[in-house]
């Protein structure tokens, strides 16, 4: 199993009694010389992970305080050059929102020979309060994503001269990438699903597959992929699938479900966000729509489920009811790996967690002790996991 190390790069520090911590909180509550500190410690704990044997996730958000990361591309291009061996992650980039996807194709194809052919590209549509800050119609976001998906991946694997590319959305007269990415014909791309219904195409194009503190929610996501896939003529192997969770580990159970327990401030205050922002017109399909404005004040604050159908709370969940959720896997190192491996079984098996080792307060100790206790103690077991006979078993 590859693991990933995800840090979303938080502001925690005027989180408190915010009514929406998306694109209305002024920057003047933004100190610079407290941010470079903040930037220098999250790309140490990143280059660590290097030494470690951990991969590297980053993600962009806009206008907001949970995540000071403007362009996946920023931080990917620095790390590939700091570091040696880690695999470099974007999940992902927005391009949904973004004007030039061929921009896009030329800032990761650089990064990807920058690192010698270490990037993976997710390629993701884009969160609903990302539409104001990036003036983005919300209208038909679904189908301008796969459109600018095609022009990204043909503009990376096309090598012999300018082409044309004429829709509604895009129009370029000559297309023709320098330079082009260092794994030909380009990187793997990852999507992320957060619906069943969004599997079936993500399978047809045979990329990875990647939901995010979903719980359970992954299994039936997971099955979508692999009956899609079976269903075409072809069986996935355990690398389609891509888990991601707040992980804690610690010389105890207390210290690694303290650990935890900061880090899922991440899943609290994610659905802190103005009702304007949740869901702009048209970003939804009309029966999601409809189900939105039945849910009233609680839309943007969608329960976790367990595995035994007990509902959780994320704005007020405890770090024992994220567990629970398989969301977060906490305690010690055997605490830890029996619950990824519980989850593995539930799911059917995923070849790559991506761990959230940092979030909220946690402070640069508690995520350098985290990051180390898990690879010295549960990362070498989970290689195990991929020789189970239960694995891609789960219908």
């Amino acid at each position: 199993m590859q693991v990933y190390h995800f840090s979303e790069m938080p502001y925690p520090q005027v989180w408190e009694g915010r009514p929406s911590l998306r694109v209305s909180i002024p920057n003047r509550e933004y100190d610079p010389v407290l941010g470079a500190d903040l930037y220098e410690r999250f790309f140490d704990e990143w280059v660590l992970c290097d030494e470690l044997g951990l991969n590297i996730m980053v993600n962009e958000h806009h206008a907001t305080a949970t995540c000071v990361n403007p362009a996946c591309s920023l931080p990917l291009a620095i790390l590939a050059r700091t570091t040696k061996k880690a695999r470099l992650l974007a999940l992902g980039v927005p391009i949904a929102n973004r004007p030039n996807p061929v921009r896009v194709a030329e800032e990761m194809a650089m990064i990807d020979v920058i690192s010698r052919g270490r990037l993976d590209m997710g390629l993701v549509r884009g969160s609903p309060y990302e539409i104001a800050p990036t003036n983005a119609r919300p209208v038909g976001q679904m189908e301008r994503f796969w459109e600018a998906h095609d022009l990204v991946l043909k503009a990376m694997s096309t090598r012999d001269g300018p082409f044309s590319w004429e829709s509604q959305n895009y129009h370029y007269r000559k297309v023709n990438i320098w330079p082009r990415p260092y794994q030909d014909p380009h990187p793997p791309v990852w999507v992320t699903a957060t619906s069943p219904s969004s599997a079936p195409r993500i399978a047809d194009q045979r990329h990875v597959i990647a939901t995010l503190i979903s719980g359970v929610i992954a299994k039936d996501l997971f099955k979508a992929y692999r009956d899609r896939a079976r269903a075409t003529g072809w069986t996935p192997t355990i690398d389609r699938f891509a888990y991601c969770a707040v992980v804690g580990v610690g010389d105890t159970e207390e210290e690694g479900l303290r650990r935890a327990d900061q880090i899922a401030d991440y899943i609290r205050t994610s659905p802190i966000v103005a009702k304007e922002f949740a869901s702009p017109p048209g970003y939804k399909k009309i029966p999601a729509e409809i189900a939105t404005i039945r849910a009233g004040p609680n839309a943007g604050n969608r329960p976790l489920k367990t595995p035994d159908g007990r509902l959780i709370d994320q704005k007020k969940a405890t770090v024992r009811d994220f567990v629970d959720a398989c969301s977060v896997f906490a305690g010690t190192p055997d605490q830890v790996y029996d619950q990824i491996a519980r989850f593995y079984d539930l799911t059917g098996g995923f070849g790559h967690l991506l761990m959230m080792g940092q979030g909220g307060n946690l402070s640069h100790a508690d995520t350098v002790a985290n990051l180390t206790l898990f690879s010295k103690e549960v990362l070498p077991r989970l290689q195990e996991l991929h020789d189970r006979p239960m694995a891609m078993s789960a219908d």
